[in-house]
């Protein structure tokens, strides 16, 4: 089974989330209210790791996985979506960008996010506090990115977190953090090396590291509390 057609979180990092975020709630709100309010290390466990959730292309493993949630603890606080398929193709590149190849990116991007919202919704109001943060791109408002579906997937995203913000408060809010590149092997043929050197053209001139998006989507659960349907930029400044 290949990779675009899985469930995974954003590689070297955001895998992590769940124990950062633990850690800084328990910090802030004490234990009593973390374990009142956070299933951040139970949701996340089921959302990012593969064997748990299925295909991105079968909306039904998201109804599989609220069944699962509903016979546990009942009721869902956090959503992460952080999963993502690219593949770098030059922007006039037409032949490599097939039909197939775009659909794909589309299902990763957008169609999985929204999925997944859709099933678990009932599961994010009965938090009655609850947030969706998607993992978008500066490539949906930039259109700059790896290749053309993947700047129209990332935008499609966006989007949907501004409806849905507006659509779903009060109890849920929605956000998106939309990292520049970020020190991942997610593109293929993207080094360290190249991330470095576009980092120097940036005002903060430092590359984007997976701790600095999990930090973003950390603000996101713990301190915007009257933000929603709304976009938290992570790129040192490359977008300006």
């Amino acid at each position: 089974m290949s990779e675009h057609q899985r469930v995974v979180s954003v590689r070297a990092g955001l895998g992590e989330l769940s124990d950062v975020v633990a850690l800084r709630r328990r910090a802030r709100f004490g234990r009593g209210r973390l374990n009142d309010r956070l299933r951040l290390l139970h949701v996340l466990r089921l959302i990012l790791r593969q064997r748990d959730v299925g295909l991105l292309e079968d909306p039904g493993s998201f109804k599989a996985l609220a069944e699962r949630i509903a016979a546990g603890p009942g009721k869902l606080d956090i959503l992460v979506n952080s999963a993502g398929f690219t593949r770098a193709i030059p922007h006039g590149d037409f032949d490599p960008l097939t039909d197939e190849l775009f659909e794909l990116i589309l299902i990763a991007n957008v169609r999985g996010p929204y999925s997944a919202i859709r099933a678990l919704r009932p599961l994010l109001r009965a938090s009655g506090d609850a947030v969706v943060v998607n993992v978008s791109s500066i490539s949906g408002f930039t259109a700059s990115g790896s290749n053309v579906a993947y700047c129209a997937a990332k935008a499609a995203l966006d989007n949907i977190s501004m409806s849905l913000g507006r659509a779903l408060g009060p109890e849920i809010r929605v956000l998106s953090v939309s990292p520049g590149a970020v020190a991942t092997d997610f593109v293929q043929g993207r080094d360290r090396a190249a991330l470095e050197s576009g980092a120097k053209s940036t005002p903060l001139k430092r590359a984007v590291e997976p701790d600095d998006v999990a930090a973003a989507v950390l603000a996101c659960v713990t301190h915007l509390t009257v933000s929603t349907g709304t976009t938290i930029v992570v790129d040192g400044g490359r977008h300006l």
